[in-house]
């Protein structure tokens, strides 16, 4: 049986994955710098190891509310394509490993900005997890468009 390995994490209390090969590392970071005139999903821009990274808050790409940029933000950095994006969520969860006979279509429920970015669902222990389309997810001319 074939299966994925999915790293999870939270935005608004629903779980999210991505599969794990997207995944360069997660961390927590708090030095951001704006970006005027960019798209509203770009939370800013910071500096990780010598490389400027871009973070899009995934919490406007669903069509939520802005995350708070103070403090400490969970980043999920992903391997786009050519460089790396962060993606700004509430919580990192874990990596787990997913059947493929288990994934799903996303559900005839899921609408607005969500159903663009979500490629399906697996089922876990009482939660459903929704898998991300990591290019949507990144895309910030999408949410304006």
């Amino acid at each position: 049986m074939a299966s994925r390995q999915f790293a999870t994490f939270e935005v608004a209390d629903q779980l999210f994955g991505v599969e794990v090969h997207t995944v360069q590392e997660v961390l927590s970071y708090n030095e951001y710098t704006p970006v005027p005139l960019a798209p509203p999903a770009v939370g800013g821009l910071f500096n990780l190891r010598g490389q400027v990274i871009a973070a899009v808050d995934l919490r406007v790409q669903l069509g939520l509310v802005r995350q708070a940029m103070q403090g400490p933000v969970m980043n999920v950095i992903l391997r786009g394509d050519g460089e790396p994006v962060s993606l700004l969520v509430d919580r990192i969860g874990e990596v787990v490993d997913l059947d493929d006979e288990a994934f799903e279509g996303p559900p005839d429920t899921l609408s607005g900005p969500t159903r663009e970015l979500v490629t399906g669902t697996f089922k876990m222990d009482g939660r459903l997890m929704l898998a991300l389309d990591v290019n949507q997810a990144v895309d910030t001319y999408r949410a304006t468009t």
